[in-house]
């Protein structure tokens, strides 16, 4: 529980850069985490719901288990991110980059029709 409280001061405290740190089994939800860097960084067995994850980089993060129902992630960069097994349910993700093929989505999951932004590799 220390690292989340400490990922949060740090956070009020206007550090932005958390890339790499695991928070697996964490509780965050209803953070604002916004425009924080947490790419390359294991989320596995976290709950983010309801969070605002506004223009957060989860490039290449490991989200093994993930709930991220009702997170607001517009503008988001999930470049290489795993979000098979991670719950969307009525996520934001307008504007979220990804690139086809690299990012992996939920069975069903349409990326155009959350708006996402397609970026080429």
């Amino acid at each position: 529980m220390s690292e989340i409280n400490t990922l949060l001061q740090n956070y009020r405290h206007g550090q932005r850069d958390f890339s790499g740190l695991s928070l697996a089994d964490a509780n965050l939800s209803y953070a604002d985490l916004k425009g924080a860097d947490l790419s390359y960084s294991d989320l596995s067995n976290i709950d983010l719901s309801q969070a605002n994850l506004r223009g957060v980089d989860l490039s290449y993060a490991k989200l093994s288990q993930v709930d991220l129902h009702n997170a607001d992630l517009r503008g988001a960069m999930l470049i290489g991110t795993d979000l098979r097994d991670v719950s969307l349910q009525d996520a934001n993700l307008k504007n979220a980059d990804y690139i086809p093929g690299v990012t992996q989505f939920p069975r069903e999951f349409d990326p155009r029709q959350a708006q996402m932004s397609s970026v080429v590799a």
